[in-house]
């Protein structure tokens, strides 16, 4: 005879069942295949971020304890490969809207992982420069603006749930980027960076071969087919009917522009701390090792940050919660430039985590939800050509900084009060009426300006 369930029993059971339910596209009856491709993405997340750009920092103590090299030409390769990404993200996100995401993530991924192999090989300033350059633009072209693409495309009203359980892979790629330091530090650089070539190419191109596109080229809609209670919960919620802008309609917003630049602050926050964190730690007599707990950190708090962002990304003002994200990229660099205990690092780790976490999901979704999902890819690429501003100094500040006054302190408080103006960005940040179209007949053909 069966026990009787408890009512906490019976509370996660009912819950167990609206999740699943969420997760149906009632016209199969199965698991909405838009989930398979956040699972997906979280897989590529680790292999296209977390070999190189969390465990960035390690290589950089490597190299320069290698070749002798200065912090300014060890960032250089970064700054050069975010003025090279910003330039091209126009680009890339009219191939992936023409092409989509599978293609063009497929060509990122041989790049990545050649580049890799040929990284290697290095033995001059100026072939690290071009190897960078090459894993940086596969990483780009075979990661995070594709997949972003894609889950815009497949979901509406979870959306901003669905991009922040996509962003668990950032996380899982910063805790696998401290295996890669562990790597590092006992198998020497080299066969480390060749060794994850192989892993590009041998787990990352097929598991690209699982995206799709669009859901209407598959017979079903965004968010599939909505059970009738659903349905009928939508209907009752007052929602903004959004609208398709197209690029040229996006950039003459307010709301593109200070969205932009509210990213750009945030991303030259995690920028500073992914390039010279590590230095940073070594400088204040940590080793390695020690340093490599820090690293790991910021990716569990930032399991806590996609906690936040569910909970709060489609149903609360992202635009508050953007810009009290924001807080915390300024609270957290603080914390690191005026450490004087080791538990003011871990407080550093702690607080960048879950504001970085909380910030992107719902900086996207904020983006998707004001300019629709038909050029989405394409304007996030002329973005990016703002973000790419943040990108570049993040790393660059604290180099120049450090090379002229041999402290970090200096850096991460200048980097602090930049981030400050993010806040103010968010908040600016309002949803932009929709376009007003005009039709007009000419030839016989109508168009709409």
């Amino acid at each position: 005879m069966l026990a009787a369930q408890t009512p906490g029993q019976e509370a996660a059971l009912l819950r167990f069942n609206e999740i699943r339910a969420e997760m149906t596209d009632y016209s199969t009856g199965r698991v909405f295949y838009g989930w398979y491709i956040v699972a997906v993405g979280v897989a590529l997340l680790v292999i296209t971020q977390g070999l190189m750009s969390h465990a960035f920092g390690a290589y950089v103590v490597l190299l320069r304890g290698e070749f002798g090299w200065s912090a300014t030409l060890v960032s250089s390769a970064v700054v050069f490969t975010r003025l090279e990404d910003g330039i091209l993200g126009p680009i890339q996100g009219w191939l992936i809207d023409r092409f989509g995401p599978r293609t063009i993530m497929r060509v990122g991924l041989v790049m990545y992982g050649v580049g890799f192999m040929l990284f290697s090989q290095l033995h001059s300033p100026l072939v690290y420069i071009l190897t960078f350059a090459l894993l940086s633009t596969g990483a780009n072209l075979g990661g995070f603006i594709a997949l972003q693409v894609a889950v815009v495309n497949w979901f509406d009203a979870r959306r901003a749930t669905a991009i922040a359980l996509l962003s668990v892979g950032l996380s899982f790629a910063g805790l696998s980027s401290s295996v890669v330091i562990v790597a590092l530090d006992h198998f020497g650089w080299r066969p480390v960076a060749f060794g994850s070539g192989l892993l590009v190419l041998a787990v990352g191109l097929p598991l690209a071969q699982l995206v799709r596109h669009r859901p209407e080229e598959f017979g079903t809609v965004p968010d599939g087919v909505r059970s009738p209670a659903a349905i009928a919960q939508a209907q009752a919620s007052p929602t903004v009917k959004q609208v398709d802008f197209t690029p040229r309609e996006a950039m003459r917003t307010p709301a593109f522009w200070f969205l932009s630049l509210g990213h750009a602050t945030g991303v030259l926050v995690v920028g500073a701390a992914t390039v010279h964190l590590v230095p940073h730690l070594t400088n204040l007599g940590y080793s390695l090792g020690r340093s490599s707990f820090v690293v790991a950190l910021i990716p569990l708090s930032m399991l806590g940050g996609r906690v936040i962002a569910v909970a709060v990304g489609d149903w609360g003002d992202k635009r508050i919660v953007a810009a009290v994200s924001m807080v915390g990229h300024v609270v957290a660099p603080l914390l690191l430039a005026f450490a004087q205990h080791y538990l003011m690092v871990v407080g550093f780790a702690v607080i960048l985590g879950v504001s970085w976490a909380t910030r992107g999901p719902v900086v996207q979704a904020m983006r998707a939800d004001y300019f629709g999902r038909a050029s989405f890819g394409t304007i996030m690429g002329f973005s990016s050509l703002v973000i790419m501003l943040g990108s570049i100094a993040g790393p660059l500040i604290p180099a120049w900084l450090v090379d002229m006054t041999g402290s970090y302190r200096m850096d991460f408080t200048v980097i602090a009060a930049i981030a400050a103006l993010g806040c103010l960005f968010f908040m600016l940040s309002v949803r932009p009426a929709p376009p007003v179209r005009t039709a007009l007949v000419h030839e016989g053909q109508t168009t709409l300006t």
